[in-house]
């Protein structure tokens, strides 16, 4: 059966021409054909001409967005007892070591949004995976999140740290804001996130890198971003 499209939504997608927009356009009309009563995350979504089945064409990394992300993450921190004290003054909103592996494993437990684990632990970490993989909260040595200096890690993630991960098909889906962020801000993050995503090229990815790229919010219409100015762009 076919989804209903609501008025407004309608209303707002003829607002949205056919044709691909600059990135200082597309946040601007993403802003002015809002329709939700909330403040909405604004997304961008990046398809790439990578096959992700091949480990030397994976695309992954991390960004500390320069204007945050409008909303701080609860960080779940898994250390030694050595390390709890300096998680919990670092601001970590759960702190714990085997008790919080037995539980997520009990429990299928997942109420946090980014897993710090200092690397004395990952040994027990390392049987979540099952869990926390298919919601990309699995700690990872190479995205800063297994660590021993977990305060700084703690302190990039509330800052608006996102890690961007090409899925199977070969797309990155990443929140670079709020809706109600000034539109210099919403474009500032987007372009960190395109940038580095355009630093994490594989060697090994041919022909045109950047297929087609996105900027939505969590209600509105898709906006088309110029995908020939983003593989032209020098990183």
């Amino acid at each position: 059966m076919a989804q209903k499209i609501g008025k407004k939504y309608e209303a707002a997608a003829k607002k949205v021409e056919t044709r691909p927009y600059p990135l200082e356009e597309a946040i601007p009309l993403l802003q002015k054909i809002k329709f939700a009563k909330f403040d909405e995350t604004v997304e961008v979504h990046m398809r790439l001409g990578v096959d992700p089945k091949h480990a030397d064409q994976m695309v992954r990394g991390t960004v500390v967005m320069p204007n945050g992300l409008g909303k701080s993450k609860k960080v779940l921190v898994i250390a030694g007892a050595d390390r709890q004290k300096e998680a919990q003054d670092a601001g970590a909103d759960i702190v714990g070591g085997e008790e919080i592996v037995n539980r997520i494993q009990a429990e299928s437990w997942t109420d946090f949004d980014a897993v710090i684990a200092t690397p004395d632990m990952m040994r027990s970490v390392g049987k979540l995976g099952k869990v926390l993989g298919p919601r990309g909260l699995m700690p990872n040595p190479k995205t800063g999140t297994v660590t021993t200096d977990v305060a700084k890690a703690i302190k990039e993630i509330k800052a608006g740290k996102v890690e961007f991960r090409v899925d199977k098909t070969g797309i990155i889906h990443s929140p670079v804001g709020k809706l109600s962020f000034a539109s210099d801000k919403l474009i500032e993050n987007a372009s960190s996130l395109i940038n580095a995503v355009l630093r994490a090229k594989p060697a090994a990815a041919k022909g045109k890198y950047v297929k087609t790229a996105t900027v939505c919010s969590t209600m509105s219409p898709g906006v088309s971003l110029d995908v020939t100015a983003l593989n032209a762009v020098k990183v």
